[in-house]
């Protein structure tokens, strides 16, 4: 009887240690697999929309790519097409042109030039207007614009907004 006593409460000992060891296994698996706070911090930036200069490319970081961000001149919306309206990003008072600044082509980060209010891909030529929009191939769409959230006047790139929504629905973007 004492043997089996002391059997079982051994057998007992064992399945807890054994139960325990494998809760904190399992535990240590599903940290591993989170993202590190580190990756969780970058996925979101947060822009004041209220320094932005009109006519002027600021290239911000958002994820490890260039953001390209240019407040619109007068100029710009008086002449702009439907088109190039329906990629504005409002916030304030201000139209922006928010995009991310590599060519759809090949991934080149194009340069911007303040006089002719255009981009141009050095990579193989493609060049885009001050909205994003492609004005000379080979690029197959204007530049991509990241997701966004309108918070009075900041921008949260990262975050789906309802602005954001509408122009990925109406194929704005992608």
């Amino acid at each position: 009887m004492k043997n089996s006593s002391r059997r079982g409460f051994m057998g007992k000992a064992f399945g807890a240690v054994a139960g325990v060891g494998a809760i904190a296994s399992l535990y240590a698996m599903k940290k591993s697999w989170d993202p590190l706070p580190s990756v969780k911090a970058a996925g979101f930036t947060t822009l004041d929309m209220s320094p932005y200069e009109e006519n002027q490319l600021v290239t911000e970081k958002w994820r490890g790519k260039p953001i390209f961000v240019m407040k619109k001149t007068a100029e710009m919306l008086a002449k702009q097409t439907e088109e190039q309206a329906a990629r504005d990003i409002k916030v304030g008072d201000g139209h922006y042109m928010i995009a991310i600044g590599l060519c759809t082509h090949l991934g080149c980060i194009p340069a911007y030039n303040a006089d002719d209010k255009g981009f141009l891909c050095a990579c193989h030529g493609g060049q885009f207007d001050w909205s994003g929009q492609v004005t000379k191939v080979p690029p197959p769409r204007g530049f991509d614009i990241p997701p966004f959230k309108i918070d009075g006047m900041k921008l949260v790139l990262g975050e789906e907004g309802p602005e954001y929504k509408a122009m990925k629905a109406s194929g704005i973007t992608l």
